[in-house]
């Protein structure tokens, strides 16, 4: 059976902020992470994904764009054109585009959104600051693109993929167990008590499987002190996304060719995994 992958992606990775990967398989009706990869650069993303020839994946960034903002800016409707289109693009221009959109809509609703943000609770995907989620787009997409990955419910069907990539949210899964605490922050001063604790109770619910997906994680002491050390919460974040994996993985091993994706899904915006 294919590797099972999640990703914590930084769309401009280096030494302070890196790309997380978290390895794993799974073992009957557990999830086993087997490691966590940290990455500083692009190029290390790219080897990485080619370092291994099958695995299923989940990635913490948007696959597409609103529909609305690509018929407004009279993009391509195809969603491999349009990320070709988009990828082309420097992130100047993508920003003054975004920005000029906004800029013409009335208070309340500045941004465009994809169908799957409100089910979802996730930012739109064209926002370009807090979270820059335009830009993971831009760089994340044609990188896992050039490592001839399969997107379901993008691409057509390719029954021999041995990479499959899948659009997957941590937060989404996070707001299950601990509703609206927060249990990460890349601000220093903001890495409390509180959060720790925070983090080790998301810990022990993915270890019993207390999430509507029932996946029960298999962690050593060394790992499950990594996760809840790590203030900034990317490695559990990648975690987070290696458990939306799994259940996609389990979901076409039960037959669904969609690794879970609804059949009505946008073939232009995507979809999160669950959502």
């Amino acid at each position: 059976m294919a590797m099972l992958l999640g990703c914590d992606f930084s769309s401009s990775p280096g030494p302070r902020k890196h790309i997380v990967l978290a390895w794993g398989h799974s073992d009957g009706a557990r999830l086993v992470l087997d490691c966590l990869e940290r990455l500083q650069s692009l190029d290390a993303f790219t080897a990485a994904l080619d370092a291994h020839q099958a695995w299923v994946g989940g990635f913490d960034l948007p696959f597409g764009l609103p529909r609305e903002l690509i018929v407004h800016l009279d993009w391509p409707t195809r969603w491999e054109d349009c990320i070709a289109h988009y990828a082309a693009l420097p992130r100047s221009q993508i920003r003054a585009l975004f920005a000029a959109f906004c800029d013409s809509r009335p208070a309340g609703g500045k941004f465009a959104h994809r169908a799957t943000d409100e089910p979802a609770g996730s930012s739109p995907s064209m926002k370009w600051v807090n979270p820059p989620v335009a830009y993971m787009l831009h760089a994340g997409v044609p990188a896992i693109l050039a490592s001839q990955a399969y997107f379901p419910g993008l691409q057509a069907p390719h029954k021999k993929a041995l990479r499959i990539a899948l659009e997957a949210y941590p937060g989404m899964l996070a707001r299950e167990v601990l509703g609206t605490q927060s249990y990460k922050s890349d601000d220093k001063t903001k890495q409390t008590p509180e959060r720790l604790i925070a983090r080790k109770d998301l810990i022990n619910a993915l270890e019993l499987g207390q999430t509507r997906w029932g996946t029960r994680l298999k962690l050593s002491h060394a790992q499950r002190d990594a996760l809840a050390q790590d203030a900034s919460g990317d490695a559990l974040d990648a975690v987070l996304c290696l458990v939306q994996a799994a259940w996609a993985q389990a979901a076409h091993a039960q037959g669904d060719a969609r690794y879970g994706l609804p059949a009505d899904m946008d073939a232009l915006e995507g979809w999160i995994l669950g959502a």
